[in-house]
């Protein structure tokens, strides 16, 4: 695998970050990626510090590889989550939901390396004055919260807009979607629902199953007219939040009728009308695999598009 500024920056084997999915990536599976040589990142989401602090110090016991926290700036929790990363010394601290720039500061003295997830350039900009190290651009094919502009269209962008390393996230699961990134210019990925049917992730089995099963056109957007659209697969939940979503029913009663879907099915197992929040790539996985496992396979996959793009090499002119 090719050596990125991400991969020197963080000092990382391979240039992949696990997603820090709420209630989905825990202490097992950040463990686990950290140790086979990506970024293991912990979804903070509403988790109470205390137990964010339980979930640090329980990573620490399975890797002494760099990992991350992932912070939703939103949440009411947010405040404590920040001291406890600080406190712990997190080595790197992802943000969502939420302009992170009065942090920076704090996170950078405490030698805490700060990468927010934005979905346009312009917050992209703005984070870099505001001295990011890196960026996460995100598309609009990932899963959960997402913006409106595609990966394929949000990259190049972002990356023309930037000096600081754009991490590229939404739409990718393999060997494939990175040699795609790299060739629109960033220099590492960003993975989340690949990292759902990880073996060493603890998620309920039927919110694995529910992944494994959809197809390309399983997931719908949910949230389009409070402004904060979010991708799921289709169930009985989505069915009524969406018929009330567009029939009238207020911002308010949209968030109270979605509290604690997530954790319902990722903790729970209801996945019926729990919230399976997974990306459009949910349709590309077949199988559990340990994380091990999924890293060689992208390694594979990744030397394979090169093998293949031979036959596509220009030839130069007599």
């Amino acid at each position: 695998m090719i050596d990125t500024r991400i991969t020197k920056l963080l000092g990382i084997k391979y240039p992949i970050f696990q997603g820090g999915m709420a209630w989905v990536s825990s202490a097992s599976l950040v463990g686990a990626v950290s140790n086979a040589g990506g970024l293991g990142i912990l979804g903070a989401g509403s988790m109470e510090p205390e137990l964010v602090r339980q979930e640090i110090q329980k990573i620490k016991t399975l890797t002494n590889k760099p990992f991350g926290v992932n912070i939703m700036l939103m949440m009411p929790t947010a405040p404590g989550v920040v001291e406890v990363c600080i406190e712990e010394k997190v080595p790197v601290v992802t943000t969502g939901a939420g302009n992170p720039g009065p942090l920076v500061k704090r996170f950078k003295d405490a030698g805490i390396r700060v990468i927010p997830v934005v979905s346009s350039v312009a917050l992209a900009k703005r984070l870099e004055r505001a001295g990011v190290d890196a960026v996460i651009a995100e598309g609009h094919e990932s899963g959960g919260h997402v913006g409106e502009v595609t990966t394929m269209v949000l990259i190049p962008q972002i990356v023309d807009a930037l000096t600081i390393p754009v991490i590229a996230a939404g739409g990718i699961a393999d060997g494939r979607g990175l040699a795609a990134v790299f060739a629109l210019g960033a220099e590492a990925v960003q993975m989340g629902t690949r990292f759902i049917v990880a073996r060493e992730c603890h998620a309920h089995q039927n919110y694995k199953e529910s992944v494994l099963k959809a197809r390309d056109r399983d997931t719908v957007m949910t949230g389009i007219t409070t402004g904060h659209p979010v991708r799921v697969i289709r169930n009985r939940l989505t069915k009524e939040y969406l018929d009330r979503e567009f029939h009238g029913a207020s911002a308010e009663e949209l968030e109270e009728m979605a509290k604690g879907r997530l954790k319902a099915a990722a903790i729970d197992g209801d996945t019926s009308s729990g919230s399976v929040m997974a990306g459009q790539i949910s349709g590309l996985l077949e199988c559990e695999e340990t994380c091990e496992e999924i890293f060689r396979s992208i390694e594979a996959d990744y030397c394979k598009v090169f093998e293949r793009l031979e036959k596509f090499r220009p030839v130069k002119a007599n």
